[in-house]
């Protein structure tokens, strides 16, 4: 028996008929800069206002920036659970309105050569968020990595930030384009939805939309649902500053008021065609440690993008 057939089985033994899943959203970004962070954060303090348990995943390494935003430092990270026996109660640092946060730290690029015992391990663990967290907010690091591609595939429902800067809207394509050639990618199982962020006005975020879905259907075929845009907010800058969640700091906050927008449109979709089916944690992680194994196209061949129309 292969390896993708034990985690098959895993999932199988682990999602039990009365276990809940929990529903999984992956916040991206083409590249760096553009306030991927702070949609995850705001959405997941959003999220707990409306009475749903939240946990945020910063999958993006090397970089801190959940942590830093929340103002804390977690005690362990996911290198702990694999490495240290550490059980995944262990490494929740629960940050601002009970939202829980898990530092992924290099533990999640260490799974793809553990033995089968350590895998069942930690899927097992890993399967016990869907009993502690009704949503769980994957944060990526920015950009077309394999890791990143791994991700998105796996999730089922992605939220992509793009920003009005000529080279945010070039690299989300090219985002989008590196998802659509990933051979384990289905267009069918993977809702792809946007966010405009740091916009002058909604108008500006709906032509943003329009100027990016234009290109992507041209040329990807790809389906996008427009989310909402979020304006430029001093107070959400002040918020960074500060270490606080301009939800919080700022509740009154034109940004905030977007953020509750978008909040409500992802937990009451108006289409039924947007509503997506949870997976839970176990089968999430189970088709990224097989994933990788089958995924061999360098990520630089997706880079070209066409001329965005006017």
């Amino acid at each position: 028996m292969d390896q993708a057939q034990q985690l098959r089985n895993i999932i199988k033994n682990t999602n039990k008929p009365q276990r809940p899943l929990a529903r999984i959203i992956t916040v991206t970004s083409g590249k760096g800069g553009v306030g991927k962070s702070n949609v995850a954060i705001n959405l997941a303090i959003q999220f707990r206002k409306m009475g749903k348990r939240v946990i945020i995943l910063d999958a993006d390494f090397g970089l801190a920036n959940i942590e830093i935003m929340f103002g804390t430092v977690p005690k362990h990270n996911l290198c702990d659970l694999i490495y240290q026996g550490k059980n995944i109660k262990d490494i929740i640092t629960w940050g601002p309105e009970g939202v829980g946060f898990i530092s992924g730290g290099s533990g999640i690029s260490g799974m793809y050569n553990l033995s089968r015992d350590y895998l069942v391990y930690i899927i097992v663990n890993l399967a016990e968020l869907d009993a502690i967290a009704d949503v769980i907010i994957i944060d990526t690091g920015a950009g077309i990595s394999d890791a990143v591609m791994e991700f998105l595939v796996a999730s089922g429902e992605v939220i992509l930030v793009t920003t009005p800067e000529p080279t945010s809207i070039t690299d989300s394509y090219s985002l989008l384009k590196a998802l659509n050639q990933t051979p384990r990618f289905s267009r069918e199982d993977t809702k792809v939805k946007v966010v405009s962020n740091r916009v002058s006005s909604d108008e500006e975020g709906q032509q943003l939309f329009n100027k990016l879905n234009a290109v992507v259907a041209r040329y990807l075929k790809l389906p996008l649902t427009y989310m909402g845009a979020i304006p430029q907010d001093q107070m959400l800058a002040r918020s960074v500053m500060q270490q606080s969640p301009v939800s919080l700091q700022y509740p009154n906050a034109k940004s905030v008021r977007a953020f509750e927008a978008i909040a409500g449109k992802l937990m009451n979709p108006q289409d039924a065609a947007e509503v997506v089916k949870p997976r839970g944690m176990a089968a999430f992680f189970s088709h990224i440690i097989t994933g990788r194994k089958l995924s061999s196209t360098p990520a630089q061949n997706y880079s070209s993008s066409p001329n965005l129309p006017a």
